[in-house]
């Protein structure tokens, strides 16, 4: 995993690569590349959206397919946050048959975009900006923003409610993910957390001792790298899915770094993101039936 412990240590240091890494992933970050389509995928819409929270008015993107109801999914993205990536990302699911909110996390300092484009992490200014963004996020408005998010999107007309939801996240986003599934076991069915940091640390607030409290199905894809920092993380988790009796893909992907996921990520690796993408798929077919 990324060497985070939790979202304070966040806002206090890099992730789970180095800074020098963290700043060439960070360059790319405006560059949006065309994901790969399905041939048969559901033709979709989207909106720009405004959800109201206890905390403010979240701005975030919502996308589902024109006909019918679909499961539910929520997107916790990374530090970049919010943009045109992450949109293109909820669209392709979208059109694989789900209904999907992705989420401006720093809605209540700044509304998306909260990263310049083409973001260099290394420059002190734009290293500080991120960081204290991340620093305003804790496990309380992880659990304030989860239950507004999830109220939204249950009063589409789109989302079936009688099917469980997904979430999925990506970096900081992975403990949201477990908070979210921990606090709404009922509701989420599935969750996915890509390359995700500090979902094990040894605080009394560790994401992974929250697993327990679940009933979801999980998929764990874990950066190379972060598990080169961090390698007794991922028989922590599997350990802890297992005595909790919850289905869990736990998976070190060779040869991809940390952040490997999104498209315009420089250390984007189309292979991987695939494999990754397909696995998540797997998981949403088979938990959010």
């Amino acid at each position: 995993m990324c060497e985070l412990d939790d979202m304070e240590e966040f806002s206090k240091q890099p992730s789970g690569v180095s800074r020098r890494e963290f700043g060439a992933l960070a360059l790319g970050a405006g560059l949006v590349m065309a994901l790969p389509r399905l041939a048969d995928a559901a033709e979709t819409k989207g909106v720009d959206v405004e959800i109201k929270t206890p905390d403010g008015t979240c701005d975030a993107y919502f996308v589902s397919p024109v006909k019918g109801r679909h499961p539910a999914v929520l997107t916790w993205p990374d530090i970049f946050g919010l943009r045109p990536a992450s949109k293109e990302m909820a669209t392709r699911l979208a059109g694989s048959g789900y209904s999907v909110l992705v989420i401006n996390p720093f809605y209540r300092t700044q509304k998306a975009p909260t990263a310049p484009e083409h973001p260099d992490f290394n420059d002190p200014a734009t290293h500080q900006a991120l960081m204290t963004l991340a620093g305003t996020l804790s496990p309380a408005t992880a659990a304030t923003d989860a239950t507004a998010f999830i109220a939204f999107l249950d009063a589409q007309p789109s989302v079936d409610k009688k099917k469980k939801m997904g979430t999925t996240g990506y970096c900081m986003g992975g403990p949201f993910v477990f908070r979210t599934a921990a606090a709404h076991a009922d509701r989420i069915g599935a969750a996915a957390t890509f390359h995700g940091g500090g979902l094990v640390t040894d605080k009394p607030e560790s994401p992974h001792l929250l697993i327990p409290q679940m009933k979801a199905q999980y998929l764990v894809a874990i950066a190379e790298n972060d598990d080169a920092r961090q390698p007794e993380a991922k028989t922590v988790l599997k350990d802890a899915f297992a005595k909790a009796n919850l289905p869990a893909e736990v998976e070190v992907y060779a040869g991809a770094q940390h952040g490997w996921c999104p498209p315009d990520s420089v250390v984007y690796n189309h292979d991987q993101a695939e494999k990754a993408w397909s696995r998540q798929l797997a998981l949403f077919s088979k938990a959010l039936a």
